[in-house]
C-alpha cells in the first residue's frame, strides 16, 4: 500500500536511498553518497511531500516531492522489477498535475523508466554537486 511518510519510516528510507543511490550511480564514488546521509535525513525528507510503499510494516520504495518537483524515487534493491516504481509515479502523478526531475545522464535505466512514464527530456546541464551531466526531464499531462 502506498502512504503517506512517518518519521519512523525515516530509517528504512535512508537506507533504500543509499543503496540504491550507490548502484545506480556506480559512476560517482560511494562515499559521495554517504556523506549526503545527513542532509537527506535532516534537509531534503522534512522539505518534501513523501510517500511510501509499505508491505507488510516493510517500505520497500518511496517517492518526494518538492513543490512541482520529483526530487527522489527510490524502490529497495531486492523489490526492483516489481511495479513499485510504476505505483509510485502513479501517485506522483496523482497529487502533482505537472512534475520536473534531473536524473544523471549515465544513469540509462532511470531515464527509460522516466521515459515509459511520460516524461520528456527538456536540457541537458551539469549537476553543481557532482559536476555530472544530468538531464532535466519533464511531465505534462496536456
Amino acid at each position: 500500500m502506498i502512504r503517506r511518510f512517518k518519521q519512523s519510516d525515516m530509517e528504512q528510507i535512508l537506507q533504500i536511498w543509499l543503496s540504491a543511490s550507490q548502484k545506480a550511480h556506480d559512476f560517482i564514488k560511494k562515499d559521495f553518497w554517504e556523506s549526503k546521509v545527513d542532509d537527506m535525513r535532516d534537509i531534503y525528507l522534512p522539505a518534501s511531500e513523501t510517500y511510501v510503499y509499505d508491505e507488510g510494516g516493510t517500505i520497500k520504495g518511496f517517492v518526494s516531492l518538492y513543490e512541482e518537483t520529483l526530487a527522489a524515487m527510490f524502490v529497495s534493491m531486492v523489490d526492483q522489477g516489481r511495479g513499485i516504481g510504476k505505483q509510485l509515479m502513479v501517485k506522483a502523478k496523482q497529487v502533482r498535475e505537472n512534475l520536473s526531475l534531473s536524473v544523471y545522464k549515465e544513469n540509462n535505466k532511470s531515464i527509460e523508466f522516466y521515459k515509459k512514464c511520460g516524461f520528456k527530456i527538456k536540457l541537458e546541464q551539469i549537476d553543481g554537486h557532482t559536476g555530472m551531466s544530468e538531464l532535466l526531464m519533464v511531465f505534462s499531462p496536456l
